[in-house]
């Protein structure tokens, strides 16, 4: 009885906040979103674990209890894992169908290493604790509840609304591929949301919104192994060619070299909405830039920062070495993992040609991972203007702005298969709380009733009958 009192007063503290903010879904929504939620973080759906079947299971009986016909409740397993697809049917007055996409999978999680168990969702200190409490089963909540809100109101949208959930975009996105190669008539859609990207920020003081990103565009990431082989021999005898050596100048020739400055709709937009909002000296350099892409001098400043270099070019680096096989004999095989984010519309083949040229004819460059390779969706005046009814049904007046992931998502398989995909998640959060595949990963407690605004906003925005 106590834990239900409880329970009942944390609901409407939450509750309360939103509805200051003037956000506040039906107190029903938010406490049916919020036991989706706690089940989901319970399913251990990391890689090898077998859970994210369960998990769909879960959701799908979701799906079928608040009135989905059977027949668009879609449970598609592959090997260890799943996808689920869910298919909101519309009167087709609005055109081609809209994909709204999230994940069920999750980084793999070390309870020794955690404060809290990671697949317990946590309430504390106005966070929601636990291993995908953000990335990504916050949307994944969001969305299923916003659907089982709009059957229970009646609502026939103009177009199908189509989600799609998978099950392994942490690890290899073979259900994403599945999806599009295998069941492309039950996902195939004019756009595509995601909610795995895309993100209100926070001040890092104030607390307060500062601006919304909407993702058009994501990096390839792609793995080249460096490898250097020798003879050897006994380290009393060191000989000029060394392995090791010859991997540690091949990688600083990595180190040294800067590709080209490269930029697209997405990124200037960006910088040119940040500049102002970000003002002093750096946002004095994004304006330059997004007015004047070859200022060298502003590439060069943007370059040098961290958070915006992999916004003006491709980066490769190091993240992997090892070599030698005894302490005392010259190596034979020396490798380093070089991690490559390429900008749209450069090809791989292009980048590892690149490093080969670099390193030279003693070290071998070999193409890890097959990555997947997408251009940028094309800014879209109609979406972008429903996603600013949503971002201000919760935070009036945060302007939008465009942005390139440098990450990854399930968007780049969807996007190098014909379908543009946009993230639109519906959080809002202090870049230096991003505790994704972290130790200890967080979110504020209100984003789960602003996701909720999020969705059933953005939804409605797009396909009400006109």
């Amino acid at each position: 009885m106590l834990r239900t009192r409880i329970s009942a007063l944390l609901l409407l503290a939450a509750l309360l906040g939103l509805m200051r903010a003037g956000a506040a879904p039906p107190v029903e929504v938010y406490g049916h979103a919020r036991e989706i939620y706690s089940t989901i973080v319970g399913f251990r759906t990391s890689v090898g674990l077998g859970q994210v079947p369960k998990m769909a299971e879960y959701l799908a009986g979701e799906f079928r209890r608040a009135g989905f016909a059977a027949q668009d409740v879609h449970l598609l397993p592959l090997a260890e894992t799943a996808s689920l697809v869910v298919r909101y049917p519309g009167d087709g007055t609005g055109g081609r169908p809209i994909l709204l996409n999230a994940h069920m999978d999750v980084v793999t999680a070390n309870r020794d290493d955690w404060e809290r168990d990671p697949f317990a969702l946590v309430e504390q200190d106005g966070y929601f604790f636990g291993r995908g409490a953000w990335d990504d089963k916050i949307d994944v909540a969001t969305l299923t509840t916003t659907f089982l809100r709009l059957k229970a109101e009646g609502f026939v949208p103009n177009r199908d609304l189509i989600i799609a959930f998978t099950g392994d975009e942490e690890t290899e996105q073979a259900t994403t591929l599945d999806l599009v190669k295998n069941h492309r008539e039950l996902i195939d859609a004019e756009y595509c949301l995601t909610g795995d990207i895309g993100q209100g920020v926070l001040d890092e003081v104030t607390g307060k919104p500062r601006y919304y990103q909407v993702s058009g565009a994501e990096k390839s990431s792609v793995h080249f192994e460096l490898s250097v082989h020798n003879a050897g021999g006994h380290s009393s005898k060191p000989r000029p060619d060394n392995s090791i050596y010859e991997l540690a100048d091949a990688l600083k020739a990595v180190q040294a070299y800067r590709f080209p400055v490269m930029w697209n709709d997405w990124t200037l937009g960006g910088f040119r909405a940040q500049g102002p909002l970000t003002g002093g000296e750096l946002g004095n350099v994004m304006s330059r830039f997004a007015s004047n892409p070859r200022d060298k001098s502003a590439a060069k400043t943007l370059s040098a920062n961290p958070e915006y270099v992999g916004q003006v070019r491709t980066t490769c680096v190091a993240t992997r070495i090892s070599g030698g096989h005894a302490n005392n004999a010259l190596p034979q095989l020396a490798t380093a993992i070089v991690n490559c984010r390429v900008f749209p519309g450069t090809a791989v083949e292009q980048v590892g040609n690149t490093l080969k040229q670099l390193v030279g004819d003693r070290v071998s460059v070999t193409p890890f991972n097959s990555p997947v390779v997408a251009p940028a969706s094309p800014l879209r005046a109609e979406l972008m203007a429903a996603v600013a009814q949503a971002v201000h049904a919760t935070h009036p007046g945060v302007p939008l702005v465009p942005h390139m992931e440098v990450g990854g998502s399930d968007g780049a398989v969807f996007r190098a298969n014909g379908i543009p995909t946009y993230g639109v998640q519906g959080i809002f959060v202090k870049l230096s709380e991003d505790y994704t595949h972290g130790l200890n990963e967080r979110v504020p407690v209100d984003a789960l009733g602003y996701g909720l605004t999020h969705w059933y906003v953005l939804l409605k925005e797009l396909s009400t009958p006109k």
